[in-house]
């Protein structure tokens, strides 16, 4: 068999004939009366659709502080695209926008605005509305999310002329039998369950037909209905069917038939007039977007001219196509705009209208520095990075800058930018409660609307990847210094100060890198399981004898001696234990292991975060001259001492993350702060 027969064999394997067939479905009217009564679901409308949507994909509800409670949206995760368009950190404001969306569906009031996602570049708008675009659209493909379309049968061929806005079926059916017919459909319906409405007329080209086959038939509505066929349709944004977007152009070029569609020129000559619907082209974004969803970029940069339709779709859903009456419309309408363009339209008083039809959600940047990292982490990992190795810390320090520079300064003055940020990110600091940390986040209204963009970093940590062509790895000097040479030509910093603030924020990442490295190495020092545990077995042999009031039984001597005070305090310092509470931190370990004993647990030197971090350090601080780190800095390093770095090295690859050039290099930074300490001691 050749390998090309292989191929269409496997597709044939693979492809879903039925799923095509329920796809193309096509049938009468009444069968799909028949298919209403049988699942209600498909005559939804556009806000009930998304919501629908939306929800399918489930949700998590997580307590946040207190007792809080917020949801997450799977849907947001972009499951379907292997997370490749996953917002992060933002469901508070994503809470907001489906809330938006489920109030506008139960027909509350919110239907009747344009929904309006606000925040500065860069913040994830743009990409909340491709994800609600391409979500219908897959939605529309499954069972669960069918919608159905019109057409009429043509006298002359027998070929259908489909709808040109893809309306409702039921729109077919008169004013005055809509109640009685809406009660039929839903008699069967329990308390709970989706219930048909009529809402909306047929559109000017579905009228025309609808009023000449009336005419023809005398009136009988039962004939009219044997010249309609009915269709499933796939939302597209590429085949134009339910899905719109539209992006405002140079003022001069800008028309608003691009919303609400054009007279077709050389179809008048056939129909006699520019009135005749059959001589219209119903293209606008407007009348493409029916049934699904438009999406403005940069709404408040339309022309005025194109506020008046905008108006109209929202408020009343109609749009006023060119020598027609007024056409019924059903999508759901997402804005998005920047912070600059917002206080323009505060400040216009001819837009005050579009101001009360809005429903403005606030996207802002992301204030939690483990969402931050997860941006940078999707484009920058090992597999989409190749040939380049990502130091540890690299993603996580750039990602750092990024949220410092869009946090307010605390109103606490023993409160810290970087403790605020740790603060969010949760970790705990002595004194700062939830409460505390949900009063911060209130207090600074304005946090996460400004700072630096995601793209700016994104940007930064490119060109360290391919800047360095001799290096196997980028490690985060290398984008910390991209980060602080492009503020000089970052186009949206308006000021030196600005400029200045940012530069003093990369001092302080700078340095917490400084402190995050050391203590690694000193860790990867201090990895020597079986010195940590002879360490952890003294200590606390002498914190038992000590708290006991016993005394301890030297191994080489066979004599009992005092507990040894000088090797307590040598690993309680390590840790900031002062000496007004050894006593209170001693019997906290006693009980912390009697606790350990009563559940039937065994009791080693990791059981005890606190513990474990002071016997690293105190172990690293007894090997540390052993093996004359320091020495890498004269660049003289004998054959015993280069056989103990490379232990050091190892274990850095081995527990951290690093490749043999990054672990040579932090390794070369950590000797040249310890030779600094050395200075300074002298």
């Amino acid at each position: 068999m050749s390998s090309g027969r292989k191929i269409i064999d496997l597709v044939a394997q693979r492809q879903d004939l039925d799923q095509f067939r329920r796809k193309n479905w096509i049938g009468t009217f009444e069968d799909y009366l028949d298919l209403v009564r049988s699942k209600p679901q498909v005559a939804r409308n556009a806000f009930e659709r998304v919501y629908d949507m939306i929800m399918s994909y489930g949700t998590d509800v997580y307590e946040e502080s207190r007792g809080e409670k917020r949801v997450h949206y799977r849907f947001f995760d972009d499951p379907d695209n292997e997370g490749r368009d996953a917002v992060f950190g933002l469901d508070e404001s994503l809470e907001s926008f489906v809330n938006a969306l489920k109030s506008a569906a139960q027909g509350y009031g919110i239907e009747k605005r344009v929904l309006l996602l606000h925040g500065p570049v860069g913040s994830s708008k743009s990409t909340i509305a491709r994800q609600v675009k391409r979500g219908l659209e897959r939605y529309s493909t499954t069972d669960d999310g069918a919608l159905y379309s019109l057409g009429w049968v043509s006298e002359d061929s027998g070929d259908v002329l489909w709808c040109p806005m893809h309306e409702e079926p039921l729109h077919l059916i008169p004013e005055r039998f809509r109640d009685d017919v809406t009660s039929n459909l839903n008699a069967e319906r329990v308390e709970g369950e989706y219930r048909v409405k009529i809402v909306g007329e047929l559109c000017p080209y579905c009228r025309f037909m609808y009023t000449e086959r009336l005419k023809k038939y005398q009136g009988d509505w039962t004939q009219v209905i044997r010249d309609i066929r009915v269709k499933r349709i796939i939302l597209s944004e590429q085949d134009r069917i339910g899905i719109g977007t539209f992006q405002p152009k140079d003022e001069k070029n800008q028309d608003s038939t691009e919303l609400t569609g054009d007279i077709n020129y050389r179809k008048i000559a056939e129909y006699g007039s520019d009135s005749d619907p059959r001589a219209f082209n119903f293209d606008g974004e407007f009348n493409v977007a029916n049934r699904g969803v438009i999406e403005f970029i940069e709404v408040l940069k339309l022309d005025v001219a194109f506020l008046y339709d905008l108006l109209g779709a929202s408020q009343e859903h109609k749009v006023k196509p060119k020598k027609f009456a007024q056409t019924d419309i059903d999508e759901v309408i997402i804005g998005h705009t920047n912070e600059p363009e917002y206080r323009r339209l505060q400040n216009n008083e001819f837009m005050e209208a579009l101001r009360d039809r809005t429903v403005k959600i606030d996207i802002p940047y992301v204030t939690r520095l483990a969402d931050e990292i997860k941006i940078y982490e999707k484009d920058y990992n090992p597999k989409k990075v190749k040939g380049k190795h990502i130091a540890p810390h690299t993603i996580e320090m750039a990602a750092m800058w990024a949220v410092l520079t869009r946090l307010e300064q605390p109103n606490n003055a023993s409160l810290t930018l970087l403790q605020k940020l740790k603060l969010y990110n949760g970790k705990t600091l002595p004194g700062f409660t939830e409460e505390n940390i949900k009063e911060m986040r209130e207090e600074s209204i304005g946090e996460g609307m400004h700072g630096i963009s995601p793209r700016y970093v994104q940007d930064k940590i490119s060109n360290a990847l391919v800047a360095h062509l001799d290096s196997r790895s980028i490690n985060p000097f290398m984008v910390m210094n991209e980060l602080e040479a492009g503020l000089k030509h970052h186009s949206l910093i308006t000021s030196e100060e600005l400029r200045g603030r940012y530069r003093e924020l990369l001092g302080v990442v700078k340095e917490e890198y400084e402190n995050i490295v050391k203590n690694e190495v000193q860790r990867a020092i201090a990895a020597d399981e079986d010195a940590l545990k002879r360490l952890c077995g003294n200590y606390i042999d002498n914190v038992k004898a000590y708290t006991q009031r016993e005394k301890v039984r030297n191994k080489f001597t066979g004599q009992f001696d005092e507990p040894d005070e000088r090797l307590m305090r040598s690993v309680e310092e390590k840790i900031d234990i002062p000496d007004s509470r050894k006593d209170d931190f001693r019997r906290e370990i006693m009980n912390y292991i009697a606790a350990l004993m009563m559940d039937g647990k065994t009791f080693d030197y990791k059981s005890n975060e606190r513990l474990y971090k002071a016997l690293q350090l105190k172990l690293f601080e007894d090997q540390k001259d052993t093996i004359k780190l320091t020495s890498l800095v004269s660049q003289v390093v004998d054959k015993d001492t280069q056989a103990k770095i490379d232990v050091v090295k190892s274990r850095l690859i081995r527990d951290f993350g690093y490749d043999d050039e990054s672990a040579t290099d932090v390794l070369n930074y950590v000797a040249s702060i310890f030779a600094r300490g050395d200075v300074k001691k002298k």
